[in-house]
Formats: structure tokens, sequence, C-alpha cells
């Protein structure tokens, strides 16, 4: 079901996509706006994980660490090549997966998840991050970001073509007052559907990484002792732009309810939830 919700999702932003561009430019409009954000992701897509790993001050870690040995058998398990593994150098607990494909890929966890979580916590984590790696997260999150860029500058181009009596089609018709409207209502649309999107990852990710290691409460317990941290420290590095890659979201308590709302992440206590259900389905 998710994997469906993520295809419809992803749909709905392509329709946004053409619908805004076709107000104010046509089809030429679609695809100019479309190269440019595909060219702007692309790049970000190719060097983001040096980039990130870079912002976090992670450290690679080699075969004699903790971590590594839990994240080979996890890649063994899941007919995964074997991650870089990174250690970031904080002890406020968290971890994330980046890298363009699973052949170039990497899993960080701050040095706060081995104080906080047990083996079995540790396990569910990084798993969920493996998960991330198998289901290539990163590349639909980029393709995501490509369809948002080019809604908003489509979008930032209507509000002035509106204002001045713009926004006609191949044909020659206009409607500047429509044209404002969308202009304003496609580029919130296209937040919430990536916001979706983003959450039913997250979901697939709980769900998987649960099955991975046959333990879905063990990632549940991580869940809730890494969120009850984030609500009183941000984790150091954080931006709003990486923040959807962590397994929690850094500013969990930053935010007001209604931001809350918006954010990449879905509400911990529904995460924990549907993996006690998991766990019935698996051991009942």
């Amino acid at each position: 079901m998710n994997r469906v919700k993520t295809v419809f999702l992803m749909t709905a932003l392509a329709g946004i996509l053409m619908a805004i561009g076709g107000l104010i430019g046509g089809r030429s409009g679609v695809m100019v706006m479309f190269l440019i954000a595909t060219g702007m992701n692309f790049i970000s897509y190719w060097f983001s994980d040096s980039m990130v790993l870079k912002a976090y001050r992670a450290q690679e870690v080699g075969e004699d660490h903790y971590l590594y040995r839990i994240v080979a058998d996890l890649a063994q398990r899941a007919e995964l090549p074997m991650p870089k593994v990174y250690i970031i150098p904080t002890e406020v607990p968290n971890a994330f997966a980046t890298g363009r494909s699973p052949s170039h890929a990497a899993v960080a966890a701050t040095a706060g998840i081995l104080d906080l979580l047990d083996e079995d916590e540790i396990r569910g984590v990084l798993a969920h991050e493996m998960s991330h790696i198998l289901h290539r997260d990163i590349l639909i999150s980029t393709i995501v970001a490509t369809f948002a860029s080019a809604i908003g500058m489509i979008a930032n181009i209507a509000q002035w073509a509106a204002i001045f009596g713009g926004g006609r089609d191949d044909d020659g018709d206009g409607n500047p007052i429509a044209l404002l409207v969308t202009a304003i209502v496609a580029p919130l649309a296209a937040s919430i559907i990536q916001l979706g999107i983003s959450r039913t990852r997250e979901y697939m990710a709980d769900e998987e990484g649960g099955r991975m290691i046959d333990d879905p409460i063990a990632l549940a317990r991580a869940l809730a002792k890494i969120d009850n941290y984030a609500h009183h420290y941000a984790l150091p590095g954080a931006t709003k732009a990486t923040a959807h890659m962590c397994i929690i979201n850094p500013f969990a308590g930053a935010g007001s309810a209604i931001a809350n709302l918006f954010s990449t992440h879905p509400p911990t206590e529904q995460r924990i939830e549907r993996l006690e259900e998991l766990d019935k389905e698996l051991h009942d």
C-alpha cells in the first residue's frame, strides 16, 4: 500500500507541474523549468552524500568498529553491497543513510546512539537505514525534489506574470487571476505532497527494518528514545534541507504543533503503533 501511495503522490506532483507550466508558458514553459530543476537536483543527487557527511563532521570507521560489524551483517541479510559506515561526533542520538545508489551508499550514526540504545535497538536503527538504501529512497527523494523545485520556479514566475497581465498558453489564451491563484496554491500543494512521500518512505523503512531483524519492538523502543531526546536537544549540523534524512526529525522539539503538521516525519507514536502491529503479525 505504501508503494502505491508513493506512485500516486509522485504522479500528482507531475500533474501539478504540467498544469501550472501550461498556464504560464504552455508545453515549452513546462519543459524549460523541468530541465532547470532536473539539472540542479542532479548535481545535488550526485554530490549530496559527501556534502552531507562533511556538514555533520562524520568520520568513517572500519571493520574493527562495532557499528561496522552490525551493518555488515544487515547488508548480508538484505543482499546489499556493503555501504561505508560513519560516526558523527555528537551525543545527540540520530542516524541517516545517504548515497546515490546501493553500490554508492553510506550509513551514519551519532556517537550518542551507542550510549542511549542497547544492541537490539541499535540493530533496529541501522536496519531502518539499510531499508532506505534497499528502497532507493535517495533517488526517489531527488526525483520528488526535482518536481517540487520546478513547481516553485514556475510559480514564482507565474506570480509576476499575473501581476503584469501575462500568463498566456501556447494558443494565446490567458487568465491572470486563475494564474495568480494557481501560483499561490501549487507550491503549497507540492510541499504537502512532498511531505506525504517522505512520511510514506519512513513507514516503509520502519516496516522493512523491523522485518530485517525480526524484532519490530526493538526498533520501536529506539524510536521512542531518540524522539524523546530530540525534543530537548537539536542535532548539531542539522538543517531543514537534511532533516528528512534522519531517522527522527532532529528539530522535533523546535516547532509548534502547526509546524509539526508539515514535518518530513510521521508522528513517532504512529510509527510505534505500526511496529507493534507488525510484531503481532510476525510472532502471533
